[in-house]
Order: C-alpha cells, then structure tokens, then sequence
C-alpha cells in the first residue's frame, strides 16, 4: 500500500491541518451564503417565507435553495411587482421543477418568486429578495477578525435557527469526510 493514502500517517496529518483550519477560525470570505428559503419547512405553503426573509441580507455571490414536494408545486421566478403581486405567472423568467433547486443571486436588484399554484400564490406564498452589493468591505474585516467574531459578520442579521451555511463549512465537512472514507479504505 504505497499508494497515496497507504499510510496512516499522511492521512493524520491532512486531518490535523485540517481541524488546525477550523480551530483557528479560517474564514473563506469571498464564498456566498447558503440560504435555505423557508428554513425547516421550506417552500410550503404553511411557511411564511415573507417573515423568513424579512431580517436576511442577501448579496451577490449568495445562493437560495428552494426545498418543496415537486409533484404538488413548482415556484416561477418573475420580472416585475406587478406580476408578483396580482400572482401572475403568464409571462415567466424562469421555471423551477426538480423539488430541489439552487438559484445563484448573481447580479443586483429584486427578484420576485411564487407558487405556481394560484391558490398557494394568493395565499402568501411568493418570495421577493433584494439582492444587495457584494461587501468587500465586511470579507476585509472577516479575514482580520478571529472565527467566532467571523462567522457572525459573514451571516448577517438573521433570526435564531436560521438555516443558513456558508460554503466553506459545508466544503470543510465533505473534506472531512472524504478523508475518513479514505483512511478507512486504506487497510
């Protein structure tokens, strides 16, 4: 087992590096947040998806992620408030399907989200975000602070149980476990 992952030893000391990383606080400032719409419940028409973006910043570089029961709705994204507020969905951007969607917030400005179901529309059920700046300014400061201080300021406002993770912190626990898969398929 000369191979790279033959010996223990390189993968104990990739493990330490990494824990290293995590416990001195090394921030990927440029990475956006993850932000789950809904929180727990996700897309459904029992969430209020107004209140649970009502404290959030989004940025540019952020992703939102829309979690929902494909075979009993689907979300539209529209261009104008015109449309989001009267729910109509005649003349849409772009159409999300697949139950699990990533949407990418790639440019400044509001963007406007809704049930396709009418009924679930008319019922609260849409989603409008002002997209904001990138901050250089606060990945500047995140790079200078130490983690605990870090992570707050990369967050932003948000209410307690957010359902939010930076792309750092999920890459950083994929790492981890790619390498104890790793180890363990080396014996």
């Amino acid at each position: 087992m000369a191979g790279l992952f033959g010996s223990l030893g390189f993968v104990a000391i990739v493990v330490g590096v990494v824990a290293a990383m995590a416990s001195f606080g090394v921030v990927v400032a440029s990475e956006g947040m993850h932000h789950l719409v809904g929180g727990d419940p996700g897309w459904d028409a029992a969430s209020d998806v107004g209140a649970w973006s009502y404290e959030r910043i989004f940025r540019v570089g952020d992703y939102i992620w829309f979690t929902y029961s494909a075979e009993k709705d689907s979300i539209v994204e529209l261009g104008s408030r015109a449309e989001f507020e009267s729910c109509d969905t005649g003349n849409p951007i772009r159409m999300y399907t697949s139950g699990l969607d990533k949407v990418v917030l790639d440019g400044e400005g509001t963007r406007f989200f809704v049930s396709s179901k009418l009924d679930n529309c008319r019922n609260g059920l849409k989603l409008h975000l002002n997209v904001m700046p990138h901050d250089q300014n606060s990945e500047k400061k995140a790079m200078e602070m130490p983690s605990y201080h870090a992570s707050a300021l990369a967050a932003g406002p948000q209410p307690s149980g957010s359902s939010s993770i930076s792309a750092a912190a999920a890459a950083s626990l994929l790492i981890c476990i790619w390498l104890a898969v790793a180890s363990f398929m080396a014996f």
